[in-house]
């Protein structure tokens, strides 16, 4: 780990799909968590590519996951509803109606320093939602009066509401921004007044199917335009798209940011009882 007098080291999963990304980022942690300082997980994808089982929030924990962020699929387990407000390592979209189950945004206090994690949903291409601007610019203000380390999952459609949203929260003191949702990472990590950048962290799952789905069931969506469900790819290989950002601990600004791309062979047989898992 690094000096927590100077800088930490963060490092941010993107959308884990499925039964391959939980193995993928469990196998990445037991063999790297020593390197990081706090560890960050965009799990919406988590449980048989859609939503959250309490059941896997608590092997996250396991697995040595500081803090989890989700967006819009989290809804889809229906379980989440009995346990979200007691599942203090999980944080949904911030502009969610008010009275939205769940909370937008937590200060983690950790080995002596505190970071303040939001997430955020976009509204180009998305179900519509609360404007984010100016909820997001008071937020980090609220919690930079308790700490300046913040970062933010920005769970979005649209590469240009991405970029645009990023400029903005670099204004507003920012530490690292992460986009969400689209899950091919993007090579376009940047420094942007002292926050780290970029469009889309990608995901972690099985790499021979769709962004994580099934390719034969994809491939029928396109071909017929008849909605078919879509199942969690099962093919041998499997992929972690992950971000690090060092900042320091005094300003809250990014001093580096570090794109991982990692791949591996001989995925666990998928369970056919993966939906109840």
């Amino acid at each position: 780990m690094t000096n927590k007098t100077d800088i930490i080291k963060i490092i941010f999963f993107g959308d884990i799909v499925g039964k391959p990304g939980r193995q993928a980022v469990r196998d990445f942690l037991a063999q790297s968590s020593e390197k990081y300082d706090f560890v960050i997980a965009n799990i919406e994808n988590a449980s048989h590519g859609f939503g959250l089982t309490e059941k896997n929030y608590n092997e996250f924990i396991e697995y040595g996951v500081d803090c989890m962020t989700c967006g819009n699929h989290i809804w889809d387990k229906k379980d989440i509803y009995s346990y979200i407000d007691n599942a203090d390592k999980l944080i949904r979209p911030i502009n969610y109606p008010k009275g939205t189950k769940g909370v937008g945004s937590r200060i983690f206090e950790k080995d002596g320093f505190k970071i303040g994690i939001i997430n955020v949903l976009g509204r180009v291409f998305m179900n519509l939602v609360d404007s984010q601007w100016e909820m997001v610019a008071d937020e980090i203000k609220r919690i930079k009066e308790i700490t300046p380390i913040i970062a933010l999952d920005f769970h979005a459609e649209a590469t240009a509401e991405k970029i645009c949203f990023g400029r903005f929260c670099s204004e507003q003191g920012l530490s690292a921004f992460f986009g969400t949702h689209t899950h091919v990472q993007t090579a376009d990590e940047s420094i942007l007044n002292g926050m780290a950048y970029i469009t889309d962290a990608g995901f972690c799952g099985a790499s021979d199917g769709v962004i994580g789905m099934e390719y034969k069931t994809s491939l029928s969506r396109f071909l017929t335009a008849i909605p078919e469900r879509y199942d969690v790819a099962e093919g041998k290989t499997r992929q972690i798209n992950a971000v690090e950002v060092e900042i320091e601990t005094s300003t809250g600004k990014a001093r580096s940011i570090k794109r991982i791309f990692n791949s591996s062979n001989n995925i666990e047989e998928e369970s056919k009882s993966e939906e109840e898992s």
